[in-house]
């Protein structure tokens, strides 16, 4: 039985190719990375501004773990390395601990804000 390859063409992500949107987000939130390898950032941000290519940067850290597997969400769970951490009303429970999403505790969120300081 002869296997026959799809046509499907997939686009290669990149800084200058990632999806990036504007929009009314949530108060308190700058961005976010989707599983699609879109980007919003709030429509609150001065575009071309220092802030939003800080954000950029830290949403497209995200969107690079979760095209390559490291990271993934559902409205349940944060899984990140392999492991599956509990989510539930914008908290997420790491060590035994229920923290706000976005909280620099989280080891995907350091990783996140350290591709600033570089």
């Amino acid at each position: 039985m002869a296997y026959k390859l799809g046509r499907e063409k997939r686009e290669i992500k990149n800084s200058q190719t990632t999806p990036i949107f504007r929009k009314k987000l949530d108060a308190g939130i700058l961005g976010e990375a989707n599983r699609d390898g879109s980007i919003f950032i709030s429509n609150k941000i001065k575009p071309g501004s220092k802030q939003e290519k800080e954000v950029i940067k830290h949403e497209g850290k995200h969107a690079k773990d979760m095209a390559s597997g490291k990271l993934d969400y559902s409205d349940n769970h944060i899984r990140y390395n392999g492991k599956s951490y509990m989510r539930k009303e914008g908290k997420i429970k790491y060590n035994g601990k229920w923290h706000e999403e976005g909280s620099k505790a989280f080891p995907w969120e350091k990783a996140a804000y350290n591709v600033n300081k570089k």
